[in-house]
Protein backbone atom coordinates (compact mmCIF):
# COMPACT_ATOMS: atom_id res chain seq x y z
CA UNK A 1 0.00 0.00 0.00
CA UNK A 2 1.87 3.24 -1.37
CA UNK A 3 0.92 6.32 0.67
CA UNK A 4 2.76 9.39 1.00
CA UNK A 5 1.99 12.85 2.55
CA UNK A 6 2.43 16.45 1.02
CA UNK A 7 5.36 17.58 2.10
CA UNK A 8 6.08 20.42 0.28
CA UNK A 9 4.56 23.28 2.54
CA UNK A 10 6.20 22.06 5.83
CA UNK A 11 5.35 25.69 7.44
CA UNK A 12 4.11 24.03 10.44
CA UNK A 13 6.88 22.05 11.39
CA UNK A 14 9.66 24.31 10.17
CA UNK A 15 8.81 26.77 12.35
CA UNK A 16 7.77 24.47 15.52
CA UNK A 17 11.15 22.74 14.61
CA UNK A 18 12.70 25.94 14.94
CA UNK A 19 11.09 27.28 18.51
CA UNK A 20 12.28 23.91 19.57
CA UNK A 21 15.87 24.01 18.21
CA UNK A 22 15.56 27.75 20.06
CA UNK A 23 14.36 26.26 23.39
CA UNK A 24 17.11 23.67 23.65
CA UNK A 25 20.21 26.28 22.06
CA UNK A 26 18.76 28.89 25.67
CA UNK A 27 19.02 25.92 27.55
CA UNK A 28 21.68 24.74 26.83
CA UNK A 29 21.04 21.15 27.18
CA UNK A 30 21.16 18.05 25.39
CA UNK A 31 18.02 16.50 23.33
CA UNK A 32 18.78 13.55 25.21
CA UNK A 33 17.93 11.86 28.44
CA UNK A 34 19.57 13.54 31.67
CA UNK A 35 19.71 12.86 35.16
CA UNK A 36 16.33 12.13 35.65
CA UNK A 37 15.96 9.87 33.14
CA UNK A 38 18.89 7.95 34.38
CA UNK A 39 17.65 7.88 38.05
CA UNK A 40 14.38 6.30 36.51
CA UNK A 41 16.29 3.42 34.76
CA UNK A 42 18.30 2.77 38.06
CA UNK A 43 14.99 2.82 40.28
CA UNK A 44 12.99 0.71 38.17
CA UNK A 45 15.31 -2.26 36.80
CA UNK A 46 16.82 -3.26 40.12
CA UNK A 47 13.42 -3.23 41.71
CA UNK A 48 11.80 -5.58 38.71
CA UNK A 49 15.25 -7.69 39.79
CA UNK A 50 14.56 -7.51 42.99
CA UNK A 51 11.01 -8.06 43.23
CA UNK A 52 12.01 -11.61 40.54
CA UNK A 53 13.78 -12.90 43.28
CA UNK A 54 11.92 -12.24 47.01
CA UNK A 55 8.97 -13.81 44.55
CA UNK A 56 11.37 -16.94 44.28
CA UNK A 57 13.01 -16.90 47.42
CA UNK A 58 10.32 -16.27 50.39
CA UNK A 59 7.32 -18.16 50.70
CA UNK A 60 4.30 -15.89 49.33
CA UNK A 61 0.40 -16.53 50.07
CA UNK A 62 -1.69 -17.01 47.44
CA UNK A 63 -3.00 -13.50 47.96
CA UNK A 64 0.76 -12.38 48.49
CA UNK A 65 2.10 -14.10 45.34
CA UNK A 66 -0.68 -12.64 43.24
CA UNK A 67 -0.13 -9.04 44.37
CA UNK A 68 3.73 -9.04 44.17
CA UNK A 69 3.48 -10.17 40.53
CA UNK A 70 1.29 -7.76 39.75
CA UNK A 71 3.64 -4.64 40.66
CA UNK A 72 6.35 -7.04 38.46
CA UNK A 73 4.32 -6.94 35.60
CA UNK A 74 3.53 -2.95 36.30
CA UNK A 75 7.75 -2.31 37.09
CA UNK A 76 7.48 -4.19 33.64
CA UNK A 77 5.62 -2.08 32.00
CA UNK A 78 7.13 1.53 33.40
CA UNK A 79 10.60 -0.11 32.29
CA UNK A 80 9.23 -0.51 28.50
CA UNK A 81 7.52 2.98 28.66
CA UNK A 82 10.61 4.55 30.10
CA UNK A 83 13.99 2.82 29.38
CA UNK A 84 13.27 0.96 26.51
CA UNK A 85 10.80 3.21 24.57
CA UNK A 86 13.47 5.97 24.95
CA UNK A 87 16.66 3.70 24.01
CA UNK A 88 14.89 2.66 20.93
CA UNK A 89 13.93 5.59 19.46
CA UNK A 90 17.44 6.69 20.33
CA UNK A 91 16.26 9.40 22.82
CA UNK A 92 18.44 7.76 26.20
CA UNK A 93 21.46 9.34 25.41
CA UNK A 94 23.58 10.76 22.88
CA UNK A 95 25.53 7.40 22.54
CA UNK A 96 24.41 4.64 20.22
CA UNK A 97 25.99 1.81 22.30
CA UNK A 98 24.13 2.55 25.37
CA UNK A 99 21.10 3.57 23.55
CA UNK A 100 21.42 -0.01 22.18
CA UNK A 101 22.35 -1.91 25.30
CA UNK A 102 18.71 -0.37 27.32
CA UNK A 103 17.10 -1.23 23.84
CA UNK A 104 17.79 -5.11 24.49
CA UNK A 105 15.76 -4.05 27.90
CA UNK A 106 12.79 -5.33 25.84
CA UNK A 107 14.10 -8.61 24.72
CA UNK A 108 14.40 -9.14 28.52
CA UNK A 109 10.77 -8.36 28.87
CA UNK A 110 10.14 -10.90 26.56
CA UNK A 111 9.59 -8.79 22.94
CA UNK A 112 12.32 -8.15 20.63
CA UNK A 113 14.10 -4.51 19.77
CA UNK A 114 14.14 -5.12 16.28
CA UNK A 115 10.68 -5.83 15.49
CA UNK A 116 9.78 -3.10 17.67
CA UNK A 117 12.19 -0.35 15.88
CA UNK A 118 10.10 -1.30 12.54
CA UNK A 119 6.81 -1.59 13.86
CA UNK A 120 6.76 1.46 16.31
CA UNK A 121 9.45 3.83 15.31
CA UNK A 122 8.78 3.56 11.49
CA UNK A 123 5.43 2.14 11.12
CA UNK A 124 3.61 3.23 13.67
CA UNK A 125 5.29 6.88 13.87
CA UNK A 126 4.78 7.78 9.99
CA UNK A 127 1.63 6.22 9.45
CA UNK A 128 -0.24 7.25 12.28
CA UNK A 129 -3.95 6.26 12.63
CA UNK A 130 -3.97 4.74 9.10
CA UNK A 131 -6.24 1.77 8.73
CA UNK A 132 -4.23 -0.81 6.89
CA UNK A 133 -1.29 0.08 8.03
CA UNK A 134 -0.76 0.96 11.48
CA UNK A 135 -0.43 -2.04 13.15
CA UNK A 136 -1.10 -0.70 16.18
CA UNK A 137 -4.96 -0.08 15.29
CA UNK A 138 -5.20 -3.70 14.54
CA UNK A 139 -5.62 -4.91 17.88
CA UNK A 140 -7.80 -7.96 16.98
CA UNK A 141 -10.51 -8.73 14.69
CA UNK A 142 -12.39 -8.45 18.10
CA UNK A 143 -11.87 -4.73 18.46
CA UNK A 144 -13.28 -2.15 15.78
CA UNK A 145 -10.74 0.56 16.35
CA UNK A 146 -12.15 3.10 13.49
CA UNK A 147 -15.12 3.31 11.07
CA UNK A 148 -13.19 1.96 8.07
CA UNK A 149 -12.31 -1.50 9.89
CA UNK A 150 -15.00 -4.17 9.05
CA UNK A 151 -17.75 -4.39 11.66
CA UNK A 152 -19.21 -7.76 13.15
CA UNK A 153 -22.24 -8.27 15.57
CA UNK A 154 -19.79 -9.26 18.27
CA UNK A 155 -18.67 -5.29 18.13
CA UNK A 156 -21.60 -4.40 20.00
CA UNK A 157 -20.08 -5.46 23.23
CA UNK A 158 -16.86 -4.35 22.77
CA UNK A 159 -16.86 -1.68 25.58
CA UNK A 160 -17.87 -4.62 27.56
CA UNK A 161 -14.88 -7.05 26.84
CA UNK A 162 -12.25 -4.67 25.58
CA UNK A 163 -10.18 -4.37 29.06
CA UNK A 164 -9.62 -8.51 29.26
CA UNK A 165 -8.47 -8.52 26.08
CA UNK A 166 -6.45 -5.67 26.42
CA UNK A 167 -4.96 -7.73 29.21
CA UNK A 168 -4.05 -10.06 26.81
CA UNK A 169 -1.51 -7.82 25.15
CA UNK A 170 1.59 -8.99 26.36
CA UNK A 171 0.96 -12.34 26.32
CA UNK A 172 -0.11 -11.82 22.72
CA UNK A 173 2.53 -9.91 21.84
CA UNK A 174 5.59 -12.07 23.08
CA UNK A 175 4.22 -15.34 22.17
CA UNK A 176 2.26 -14.68 19.24
CA UNK A 177 2.69 -11.64 17.11
CA UNK A 178 6.31 -12.03 17.41
CA UNK A 179 6.68 -15.10 15.69
CA UNK A 180 3.64 -13.94 13.26
CA UNK A 181 6.27 -11.12 12.01
CA UNK A 182 8.86 -13.25 12.38
CA UNK A 183 8.16 -15.44 9.78
CA UNK A 184 5.74 -13.61 7.47
CA UNK A 185 8.43 -11.39 7.50
CA UNK A 186 5.97 -8.29 7.07
CA UNK A 187 4.44 -5.82 10.13
CA UNK A 188 0.89 -6.09 8.58
CA UNK A 189 1.09 -4.89 5.46
CA UNK A 190 4.70 -3.38 5.31
CA UNK A 191 7.69 -6.05 4.37
CA UNK A 192 10.46 -6.35 7.06
CA UNK A 193 13.96 -5.24 6.07
CA UNK A 194 15.88 -8.26 5.84
CA UNK A 195 17.33 -9.77 9.80
CA UNK A 196 20.86 -10.71 9.56
CA UNK A 197 22.32 -13.69 11.19
CA UNK A 198 22.62 -12.13 14.75
CA UNK A 199 19.31 -10.72 14.75
CA UNK A 200 17.69 -14.23 13.70
CA UNK A 201 20.43 -15.36 17.09
CA UNK A 202 18.92 -12.73 19.12
CA UNK A 203 15.20 -13.45 18.60
CA UNK A 204 15.67 -17.22 19.17
CA UNK A 205 17.72 -16.17 22.34
CA UNK A 206 16.04 -13.66 23.63
CA UNK A 207 12.66 -16.10 23.39
CA UNK A 208 14.11 -19.18 24.90
CA UNK A 209 15.70 -16.88 27.66
CA UNK A 210 12.47 -15.26 28.15
CA UNK A 211 10.65 -19.27 28.47
CA UNK A 212 13.35 -19.82 31.18
CA UNK A 213 12.90 -16.80 33.43
CA UNK A 214 9.35 -16.76 33.44
CA UNK A 215 8.31 -20.32 33.12
CA UNK A 216 11.10 -23.04 33.71
CA UNK A 217 12.56 -21.54 36.56
CA UNK A 218 9.40 -20.88 38.56
CA UNK A 219 8.19 -24.01 37.54
CA UNK A 220 11.46 -26.02 38.95
CA UNK A 221 11.67 -23.47 41.91
CA UNK A 222 8.07 -23.52 43.28
CA UNK A 223 5.76 -25.33 41.65
CA UNK A 224 3.10 -25.31 38.84
CA UNK A 225 0.46 -23.22 41.31
CA UNK A 226 2.95 -20.49 42.29
CA UNK A 227 3.86 -20.27 38.46
CA UNK A 228 0.07 -20.18 37.43
CA UNK A 229 -0.44 -17.67 39.55
CA UNK A 230 3.07 -15.65 39.11
CA UNK A 231 2.84 -15.75 35.11
CA UNK A 232 -0.72 -14.40 34.96
CA UNK A 233 -0.50 -11.85 37.49
CA UNK A 234 2.67 -10.44 35.57
CA UNK A 235 1.05 -10.54 32.13
CA UNK A 236 -2.57 -9.41 32.53
CA UNK A 237 -0.84 -6.50 34.66
CA UNK A 238 1.54 -6.10 32.24
CA UNK A 239 -1.01 -6.19 29.43
CA UNK A 240 -3.30 -3.82 30.48
CA UNK A 241 -0.93 -1.33 31.48
CA UNK A 242 0.92 -1.06 28.12
CA UNK A 243 -2.45 -0.99 26.04
CA UNK A 244 -4.53 1.53 27.85
CA UNK A 245 -1.52 3.78 27.62
CA UNK A 246 -0.95 3.46 23.98
CA UNK A 247 -4.99 3.54 23.69
CA UNK A 248 -5.46 6.75 24.95
CA UNK A 249 -2.86 8.13 23.14
CA UNK A 250 -4.73 7.52 19.33
CA UNK A 251 -8.15 5.88 19.74
CA UNK A 252 -9.77 8.36 21.88
CA UNK A 253 -12.65 11.34 20.52
CA UNK A 254 -11.74 13.78 18.11
CA UNK A 255 -8.39 11.95 16.88
CA UNK A 256 -9.11 11.09 13.29
CA UNK A 257 -8.24 8.38 11.39
CA UNK A 258 -7.65 7.68 7.10
CA UNK A 259 -7.52 4.74 5.50
CA UNK A 260 -5.23 3.05 2.71
CA UNK A 261 -6.12 1.49 -0.13
CA UNK A 262 -4.52 -0.42 -2.95
CA UNK A 263 -3.97 2.18 -5.42
CA UNK A 264 -1.80 4.97 -4.36
CA UNK A 265 -3.05 7.80 -1.73
CA UNK A 266 -1.58 11.40 -1.01
CA UNK A 267 -2.87 12.75 2.43
CA UNK A 268 -2.98 16.64 1.89
CA UNK A 269 -1.53 18.01 4.38
CA UNK A 270 2.25 17.94 6.00
CA UNK A 271 3.31 14.79 7.90
CA UNK A 272 3.42 16.60 10.88
CA UNK A 273 0.14 18.23 11.24
CA UNK A 274 -1.14 14.40 9.99
CA UNK A 275 0.69 13.69 13.97
CA UNK A 276 -1.03 16.18 15.66
CA UNK A 277 -5.10 15.46 14.11
CA UNK A 278 -4.18 12.03 15.07
CA UNK A 279 -2.62 11.78 18.35
CA UNK A 280 -3.78 13.00 22.07
CA UNK A 281 -2.23 14.20 25.28
CA UNK A 282 -3.54 13.18 28.94
CA UNK A 283 -2.92 13.78 32.11
CA UNK A 284 -0.28 16.78 31.19
CA UNK A 285 -0.23 18.12 34.93
CA UNK A 286 0.14 15.12 36.95
CA UNK A 287 3.55 14.31 37.75
CA UNK A 288 3.31 10.71 39.18
CA UNK A 289 1.30 9.24 36.01
CA UNK A 290 3.97 11.36 34.06
CA UNK A 291 6.56 9.61 36.01
CA UNK A 292 5.27 5.89 35.78
CA UNK A 293 4.48 6.12 31.64
CA UNK A 294 6.98 7.65 30.71
CA UNK A 295 6.47 10.94 29.43
CA UNK A 296 3.98 9.11 26.89
CA UNK A 297 0.87 11.42 28.33
CA UNK A 298 2.64 14.07 26.57
CA UNK A 299 1.79 11.76 22.90
CA UNK A 300 1.51 14.56 20.89
CA UNK A 301 5.16 16.06 21.62
CA UNK A 302 6.28 12.49 21.12
CA UNK A 303 5.28 11.91 17.83
CA UNK A 304 6.57 15.15 16.49
CA UNK A 305 9.96 14.72 17.81
CA UNK A 306 10.34 10.74 18.69
CA UNK A 307 14.18 11.43 19.41
CA UNK A 308 13.62 13.91 21.81
CA UNK A 309 13.30 12.43 25.09
CA UNK A 310 10.80 12.63 26.93
CA UNK A 311 11.84 14.04 30.24
CA UNK A 312 11.58 17.08 27.97
CA UNK A 313 8.14 16.82 26.70
CA UNK A 314 6.34 18.86 29.65
CA UNK A 315 8.31 22.27 28.49
CA UNK A 316 7.96 21.21 24.87
CA UNK A 317 4.28 20.98 25.29
CA UNK A 318 3.68 24.66 25.44
CA UNK A 319 5.51 25.17 22.09
CA UNK A 320 3.63 22.64 20.56
CA UNK A 321 0.40 23.98 21.67
CA UNK A 322 1.37 27.92 21.08
CA UNK A 323 2.14 27.06 17.44
CA UNK A 324 -1.04 24.80 17.29
CA UNK A 325 -2.79 27.78 18.16
CA UNK A 326 -1.05 29.79 15.50
CA UNK A 327 -1.38 27.38 12.45
CA UNK A 328 -5.43 26.90 13.85
CA UNK A 329 -4.57 23.12 14.49
CA UNK A 330 -6.12 20.74 17.04
CA UNK A 331 -4.15 20.32 20.10
CA UNK A 332 -5.99 17.29 22.07
CA UNK A 333 -5.77 16.77 25.21
CA UNK A 334 -7.44 15.08 28.34
CA UNK A 335 -6.87 16.92 31.44
CA UNK A 336 -6.73 13.61 33.52
CA UNK A 337 -6.32 10.18 33.24
CA UNK A 338 -9.70 9.24 33.44
CA UNK A 339 -11.49 11.96 31.30
CA UNK A 340 -9.27 9.88 28.81
CA UNK A 341 -10.36 6.61 29.50
CA UNK A 342 -14.10 7.70 29.48
CA UNK A 343 -13.06 8.99 25.95
CA UNK A 344 -12.16 6.21 24.84
CA UNK A 345 -14.81 3.93 26.40
CA UNK A 346 -17.50 6.44 24.79
CA UNK A 347 -15.53 6.26 21.37
CA UNK A 348 -15.17 2.26 21.27
CA UNK A 349 -18.87 1.47 22.21
CA UNK A 350 -20.01 4.33 19.21
CA UNK A 351 -17.26 1.84 17.31
CA UNK A 352 -19.40 -1.12 18.75
CA UNK A 353 -22.76 0.33 16.65
CA UNK A 354 -24.17 -1.26 13.43
CA UNK A 355 -22.62 1.41 10.82
CA UNK A 356 -25.34 2.96 8.47
CA UNK A 357 -24.45 1.41 5.54
CA UNK A 358 -24.75 -2.19 7.42
CA UNK A 359 -28.08 -1.61 8.43
CA UNK A 360 -29.15 -0.45 4.54
CA UNK A 361 -27.55 -3.41 3.44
Amino acid sequence: MKLTFNNKNRAFYNTLNAEVEKYFNQKHVKKTGNWKLFLKSVILIPSAILIYIFLLELNWSITGTILMSALLGFVMASIGFNVMHDAIHGSFSSRKWINKTFGFSLNVLGGNAFLWKQKHNVIHHTYTNIDGIDDDIAFSRLIRSCETQNWMPVHRIQHLYMLFLYSLTSLAWIFGTDFIKYFSKKVYSTPLPRMNVKEHLIFWISKLVNISVYVLIPLFLKGWLFWLLFFCSIHLVMGLTLAIVFQLAHIVEHTEFEVATDDPKVIETEWAIHQVKTTANFAPRNKVISWLVGGLNYQVEHHLFPRISHVHYPALSEIVKRTCERFKLPYHQFPTMWSAVISHYKIMKKLGRKPALAVAQ
